[in-house]
C-alpha cells in the first residue's frame, strides 16, 4: 500500500466533503464517512464516539510492557466555516470548507490507512491516535448555546469539550494540521506559527421604541448605540499595541428593525484577539467601557455577556523538529516555512496545548484567501499524497522529539485557568471530581 494508491479514495473522500459542508456539532454526515472509512481500513480497531459527531482511533502500542512509553494524538476537524460569498457555500447555512478542514481529515485518514496496511506503527517510537473533533470554527453560536441549554454540549469549541470529556486523557502529545491560504511558490508546508487568543462579547443594547415618523422624539435608539460603539472600537485602535495583535472584527448577526420604528434593541457581537492573554483582558476591558459609555451617551443601557473562545496557540519548538527532520528528507516539498512568527487568527489547538505539548503541521496547495470567497485547493496531490507521506515519517521519529520532562496539565487546571479570565459554562466544571476542581489541581505536572 502507497500513498499513491490511496489517493484516489482519499480524494474522492475529500472532494465529497467539500460537496457536502457541515457547521459545528452537525457534521453528521461528514462523521458517518470518516467512520466508514476508519472502519474500512481499520482491521478491526474499535471507534470510539464523542460528543456529538467526534470519532477516536488508537493504534496498538508496538510497546505495551514499556512505561515510559507515549502516546500521540492526531488531530484533525470535522466542521466547515460560514462563508456565504463564497460560490460553493451551502445556500442554506453559508458553511463552506473555506478553511480546508476537509484536507485535514484526508490527510489523517490517508496516513492512518497507510500505517495500518503497511504495519509501519510497529516501528515507531511513540504509539499512535487520531481524533477527529467537531466544532473547531467559532460561529452558529446561536445554534450552539441551544445545544448548551438542551444539555448536549458544554463548550463552544470542540476540543475543549473534548478536553473535559476525557478524549485526551490518554494522550501526551498533540499534532494538528491546517492548511496554508494563498498560492505558492512550489510546493510548501509550515511549521512554528503561533495563534492568537481571543474572547467573544455580545453586547446587547437597549433603548425604548417609538414611532420613528410620529413620535421619534419618545424613542431611545439603540441602532445609534450600537453605531457608536462600532466607531468608538474604531477610533480606539489608535492606543492598542502593535506588537501583541490585537483584532477585532464587530458584527450585528441578527435584526429585528423596520423602518417605521426606532429600534428598541441591537445586538452586536464581537471578537476580541491577542497573542498576550493578560493584554486580551485588558482590552476586553476598554471594550466594555466602550459598550457602557456608548449606551449612556444616548439614553440607553448595554448588557454584556462574554464568552471565552480559545486560548494562544504557542507551538512546542522541541516537537518541531521531527517536521524539519523529516522535510530534510523530502524530495517532494521544496519549501519549509518556519520564521512567520505569529498571527491573529485563532484555534482551539491552543487549549489543547494548555493540556499537551502540541505542534500544527500547515500545508500549502490552495488558492485564495482562508475563510474568502475564492478559497480553493489547486493541488491535490501534494495536499493528499505528500503532506501524509511527510507526516507519517514525522509521527514515526516523534518520540525522540518530545520535550524533557513532558508537561502536563490537567482539565481542572484549564477550567481554572479560563475561570480567572471570564465565567466559564455553567456545566464545566460538572466532569470534575471534588478533588480536581480548584487549587489542589493548580500545579503543573510532568511526565
Amino acid at each position: 500500500m502507497t500513498f499513491d494508491r490511496l489517493f484516489p479514495e482519499v480524494h474522492d473522500l475529500v472532494t465529497g466533503l467539500w460537496e457536502h459542508p457541515e457547521l459545528g456539532y452537525a457534521e453528521h454526515r461528514t462523521a458517518r464517512v470518516v467512520e466508514e472509512f476508519l472502519l474500512r481500513h481499520g482491521d478491526g480497531l474499535p471507534v470510539e464516539h464523542f460528543s456529538t459527531t467526534g470519532l477516536k482511533v488508537s493504534l496498538p502500542s508496538a510497546a505495551p510492557a514499556d512505561p515510559q512509553r507515549r502516546r500521540l494524538a492526531v488531530v484533525a476537524e470535522l466542521d466547515a466555516v460560514i462563508s456565504p460569498a463564497h460560490p460553493d457555500a451551502d445556500p442554506a447555512t453559508g458553511a463552506v470548507h473555506a478553511c480546508g478542514h476537509h484536507t485535514q481529515v484526508g490527510i489523517a485518514l490517508a496516513v492512518f490507512a497507510h500505517l495500518v496496511a503497511t504495519e509501519a506503527w510497529r516501528q515507531a517510537d511513540i504509539d499512535l491516535s487520531f481524533v477527529f473533533v467537531p466544532a473547531e470554527e467559532f460561529v452558529d453560536l446561536a445554534h450552539r448555546a441551544e445545544l448548551r441549554e438542551r444539555g448536549e454540549i458544554t463548550w463552544f469549541g470542540g476540543k475543549p469539550e473534548a478536553m473535559m470529556l476525557g478524549v485526551f486523557d490518554d494522550i501526551d502529545a498533540a499534532v494538528c494540521l491546517h492548511a496554508i491560504g494563498g498560492r505558492q511558490d512550489g510546493p510548501t508546508i509550515e511549521i512554528d506559527c503561533d495563534l492568537a487568543g481571543f474572547l467573544y462579547k455580545t453586547v446587547e443594547f437597549e433603548g425604548t421604541a417609538s414611532h420613528a415618523g410620529l413620535d421619534p422624539f419618545s424613542g431611545t435608539n439603540a441602532y445609534s448605540m450600537a453605531t457608536l460603539f462600532t466607531t468608538a472600537l474604531g477610533l480606539g485602535r489608535q492606543q492598542l499595541r502593535e506588537d501583541v495583535l490585537v483584532r477585532m472584527n464587530p458584527v450585528i448577526p441578527a435584526s429585528e428593525m423596520t423602518t417605521n420604528v426606532v429600534p428598541h434593541r441591537v445586538t452586536v457581537g464581537t471578537d476580541v484577539r491577542s497573542t498576550d492573554l493578560d493584554y486580551l483582558g485588558e482590552v476586553a476591558a476598554r471594550v466594555d467601557r466602550a459598550a457602557h459609555g456608548c449606551a449612556a451617551a444616548l439614553g440607553g443601557t448595554a448588557h454584556i455577556t462574554t464568552e471565552m473562545g480559545y486560548l494562544p496557540f504557542v507551538q512546542d519548538r522541541t516537537m518541531s523538529g521531527a517536521f524539519r527532520d523529516a522535510f530534510a528528507e523530502d524530495d517532494a516539498i521544496t519549501t519549509l516555512i518556519e520564521d512567520r512568527g505569529a498571527i491573529a487568527a485563532a484555534g482551539d489547538a491552543g487549549d489543547l496545548s494548555f493540556l499537551v505539548p502540541t505542534v500544527q503541521l500547515s500545508y500549502g496547495g490552495f488558492d485564495g484567501t482562508i475563510h474568502g470567497r475564492d478559497f480553493s485547493m489547486i493541488d491535490p496531490e501534494h495536499v493528499l499524497i505528500a503532506v501524509p507521506r511527510l507526516l507519517e515519517r514525522a509521527l514515526l521519529v516523534m518520540g525522540r522529539h518530545l520535550p524533557d520532562p513532558l508537561p502536563r496539565r490537567s482539565y481542572a487546571q484549564y477550567v481554572d485557568a479560563l475561570d480567572a479570565i471570564t465565567p466559564v459554562p455553567a456545566g464545566a466544571r460538572a466532569a470534575l471530581g471534588p478533588v480536581e476542581s480548584g487549587a489542589a489541581a493548580r500545579t503543573q505536572e510532568t511526565r
